[in-house]
């Protein structure tokens, strides 16, 4: 019979943690028990954790994996003694309950036949595989863009948005960054169904748990396409904001990895990408000679692009931010990487831009034989003159004019520049492709930050 191992400090405002009297009364009624249904499984394998206690939460520890249902069932595939664990909280304090000890006796390797447990162990029941984070000495990566991404938690397999509206769903999938991770050898993480899904980490860089190696179990719910750790933490960072009990597989193939494990302090998503140790010794980089963006650095004939910004003599053009296409991007050695505002949401672009770039436009003329800039943000319209160097394809504009910012919400994106830097622009198509106009340059990285603007 199930006792009350230990139970927390009362919390007066909550109300008083259930007495033991009161789980031997729930354990003896057979509110709180734990079933083995041979007549699914002769051997056992399917086990249902019941827990009727009115108002409790059930925190369940059935040794592959967790769960806080009140009424759950667990397969185990491999035969074997297992004992399943469980803290009942009523809101007043958490009672650990004595484990329960089940035996299953034969296999059942049914719940373990799927292609993306092949995926994960090579090959299954029998198999191991190991997987690496996706990071080079040099700090490229062989598979994905890099070794972490970002995203919101509304997220799912392959990036899909799981919420109603997509401006909800971001995703962010940056190469490596050095403030992400140091680089070195952060280790291994070996998944098997050899006896049972274990999983061995070898953490060479100090993760969550420090540095050396941990064994525990995994729990992978193909229906979800969620994959749970007991007893031991993945391969990681030391990333502490996360939670790395449960993650959400973004992607799973024969040589690709990614966990998406949620932040303690927000809702996102942090997703680790590994690849398989095979693949990762082995690759051979592809050498790619794309050259830069279409566009990238244009050259122009004398007078075009003022043609281009205002339409010609006597006349005017109105420009607007492309909030409906790809407002902005990072131009790193002429190659951009954004495809359309979804790509910088929440971390650069967002609802406040969008408001803003809605409301507002630039115009360029030469009305009055005089070239004029116009700036109305938000329905204040400023206005001064501007110049173009033909040779550096710079824009200045006069006074303290700048481009469109975020409407006075203090954007780090504002640009605080009144010259311009034209970094893309197409003299025949202009009128479908719009022009990039850079306002910031880092040298170091031969890296631009643009704004798109189309015209009105």
């Amino acid at each position: 019979m199930a006792t009350i191992l230990a139970c927390q400090e009362e919390d007066p405002k909550l109300g008083k943690p259930l007495d033991q009297s009161q789980i031997q009364n729930y354990i003896e009624n057979g509110d709180i028990k734990v079933v083995q249904d041979t007549d699914i499984d002769p051997g056992g394998n399917t086990v249902i954790l019941i827990n009727n206690v009115p108002s409790t939460i059930p925190l369940w520890d059935y040794g592959t994996g967790m769960s806080i249902k009140p009424l759950d069932t667990v397969r185990y595939a491999f035969k074997g003694d297992y004992t399943i664990k469980l803290s009942i909280d009523n809101g007043g304090g958490i009672v650990d309950v004595e484990p329960f000890h089940i035996t299953v006796t034969d296999d059942n390797l049914t719940y373990v036949n799927d292609p993306f447990y092949n995926f994960l162990t090579g090959g299954g029941p029998g198999h191991s595989k190991t997987w690496v984070l996706d990071l080079k000495p040099d700090g490229t990566s062989t598979y994905f863009p890099g070794p972490l991404a970002f995203s919101s938690d509304n997220i799912g397999y392959g990036y899909e948005c799981l919420a109603d509206n997509e401006s909800d769903c971001w995703n962010w999938q940056p190469n490596y960054q050095s403030w992400s991770m140091a680089l070195g050898d952060w280790g291994t993480m070996t998944f098997d169904l050899i006896g049972g899904p274990f999983v061995s980490v070898e953490q060479k860089i100090a993760g969550v748990d420090g540095a050396g190696t941990f064994n525990g179990t995994y729990f992978m719910d193909v229906n979800t396409l969620t994959l749970s750790f007991s007893g031991v933490s993945p391969l990681n960072n030391s990333s502490t904001d996360n939670d790395f009990s449960k993650a959400a597989i973004i992607e799973l193939s024969e040589n690709g990895l990614a966990l998406a494990f949620q932040s303690n302090s927000n809702p996102q998503y942090t997703v680790f990408n590994y690849v398989s140790k095979d693949y990762f010794d082995n690759y051979v980089p592809v050498e790619e000679n794309k050259g830069p963006d279409e566009g990238f650095m244009p050259e122009f004939a004398s007078g075009e692009l003022l043609n281009i910004l205002t339409g010609g003599k006597s006349s005017g053009r109105v420009w607007q931010l492309d909030a409906a296409g790809n407002p902005v991007d990072w131009i790193d050695a002429g190659n951009g990487w954004t495809t359309d505002a979804s790509s910088s949401y929440n971390w650069g672009w967002n609802d406040d831009w969008t408001a803003a770039a809605g409301n507002s436009w630039i115009r360029f003329d030469q009305f009055g034989g005089t070239l004029n800039y116009t700036l109305s943000q938000g329905g204040v319209m400023t206005s001064s003159t501007f110049s173009i160097n033909e040779e550096t394809n710079e824009i200045t504009l006069g006074g303290t004019n700048t481009l469109i910012t975020d409407g006075g919400k203090g954007s780090w994106m504002n640009p605080s520049t009144n010259v311009i830097t034209v970094i893309k622009g197409f003299p025949t198509e202009y009128e479908t492709k719009g022009i990039w106009f850079g306002t910031t340059y880092d040298a170091s990285k031969d890296e631009w930050f643009v704004f798109h603007y189309v015209l009105q």
